[in-house]
């Protein structure tokens, strides 16, 4: 990962020292431009990107402080040193005041210069360096585990494994909520990129006209409405991972764009002209089926073999049944502690309604069940009637052709037809009540069986119920 050439901006009224100033710094390796006042210098702060500033302070019109401030305001993370013929404590205390790194006095030593240049920003990187660690130790410690012992899930961590220490583009297909952005975000905490971030964009979300600003940052006044620079996420992922979620959702002319910036590694934002580098890795996820929107052409065929260099596919809930279980219980021990309660179980019955459902929404519709279910249940353990109404064993096909496959069918056929009526369904099957309120208990129909009475115990009679 290349370092960045820091850009200086040399202010001074007086084009002699500019020019001395600009030819030491250039000589020292870094970019510089000038300006010979602070008007000036404020526009070339709106324009463009600067690291550093050298302020003269005595300046007709707008001075040195004066122009610390307003630049200031556009820029807070730009260091400022101070320039001035005129040596005083009370003005170098200002200075420093109102955010100056530090103080210099004219005639300027080239060696003394050179030196506090780049103490100023190194000291600036590591300021950056930190937030950048701080804020990837937070998203590391919040990453949920991969949780599943099932064979399809035993593959993807081992394809994790296996590509996360490379620098390759990763596509990661699968169903909606099957986890794919838990996969990107595993494969970067176990990469070398791991103390940068990783920078998320739902390509899905984000309107067409929008995404163009949102990937690649914009600076003041680029079009209505951008009252300040910005920096783009492809700009925030430089060190780290950019993971594009809802790929397929790309327009191809904005494909064309990416695949400028992941050739060149370079890019240059909305309204600007000055190429800024940058180096990430990228990560993809989709639901669909890229081929065909290739096939069709809403994707572009160079786009698609450049970022299809290793492919994950997240398996869907249904197969990785015996993961289910598994990602209930840790969705349980999650939410309790979230809400702080203290349901430890889940039932026998409402554990089978889970493993039998077929989950078209994957782990996120679990985990959205168990969420409700605890809201809903008391302790100890969640039960069938905690869960929604989604996953009841009513709504959930039966597999198989079992006689108690078929049983189960018909009898909830016909309380639907009876609006659940259970004297009706009863005389409809020709059996009594109570072997109806058996079968309800036996299939878990309880959310069928409303109508003409709740569910009573079989051989209980109601007050006023004749023999």
């Amino acid at each position: 990962m290349k370092e960045h050439q820091a850009s200086i901006l040399v202010v001074d009224d007086e084009a002699s020292v500019r020019d001395s100033l600009a030819r030491w710094l250039q000589k020292d390796g870094f970019e510089v431009d000038t300006a010979e006042s602070g008007a000036a210098a404020i526009e070339c702060v709106r324009t463009h990107h600067f690291d550093a500033a050298l302020l003269d302070i005595k300046m007709p019109g707008m001075d040195g402080l004066e122009l610390q401030e307003h630049l200031h305001g556009l820029d807070p993370d730009l260091v400022i040193i101070m320039i001035t013929a005129f040596a005083s404590v009370d003005t170098a205390v200002l200075a420093l005041k109102q955010g100056a790194f530090d103080y210099l006095t004219k005639p300027v030593d080239p060696d003394e210069l050179s030196h506090l240049v780049r103490r100023a920003i190194e000291q600036q990187r590591l300021k950056e360096e930190n937030v950048q660690l701080r804020d990837t130790i937070e998203e590391l410690v919040s990453i949920d585990t991969i949780v599943g012992e099932s064979p399809p899930m035993k593959k993807v961590l081992e394809l994790i494994q296996h590509v996360a220490r490379t620098e390759a583009t990763v596509v990661v297909r699968g169903e909606s909520g099957t986890g794919k952005e838990l996969i990107a975000r595993a494969i970067h905490a176990n990469s070398q990129r791991r103390y940068f971030p990783i920078v998320p964009v739902n390509c899905g979300a984000v309107q067409e006209n929008l995404l163009e600003s949102e990937l690649f940052g914009h600076e003041k006044g680029a079009f209505t409405g951008a009252h300040q620079q910005r920096k783009g996420k492809l700009e925030m992922a430089s060190g780290g991972t950019l993971f594009l979620d809802e790929i397929g959702a790309i327009s191809p002319s904005m494909q064309l764009d990416l695949l400028r910036v992941l050739e060149t590694k370079e890019f240059v934002r909305v309204g600007g002209s000055r190429p800024i580098k940058v180096d990430f890795r990228v990560i993809c996820a989709t639901n669909e089926n890229i081929e065909e929107a290739v096939s069709e052409g809403r994707f572009r065929e160079d786009f698609y073999y450049r970022i299809n260099v290793f492919t994950i596919e997240a398996p869907p809930l249904r197969d990785r049944r015996t993961d289910i279980a598994l990602l209930a219980r840790h969705f349980r021990d999650r939410f309790a502690c979230q809400m702080d309660k203290r349901i430890t179980g889940i039932s026998s019955e409402a554990m089978a309604i889970l493993t039998e459902y077929d989950w078209p929404g994957n782990v996120r519709e679990l985990s959205n069940a168990i969420e409700r279910a605890m809201v809903v249940g008391t302790p100890p353990a969640i039960r069938p009637e905690d869960l929604p109404v989604g996953t009841s064993a009513r709504a959930m096909p039966e597999r198989g052709d079992s006689l108690a496959a078929m049983e189960k069918r018909h009898i909830a056929a016909v309380l639907e037809r009876t609006h659940r009526n259970v004297t009706r369904t009863a005389e409809i099957l020709k059996v009594d009540r109570a072997t109806v309120y058996n079968k309800i208990r036996k299939y878990h129909l309880e959310e069928s069986a409303r109508g003409d009475s709740a569910p009573t115990r079989p051989g209980r009679r109601r007050a006023g119920q004749g023999a």
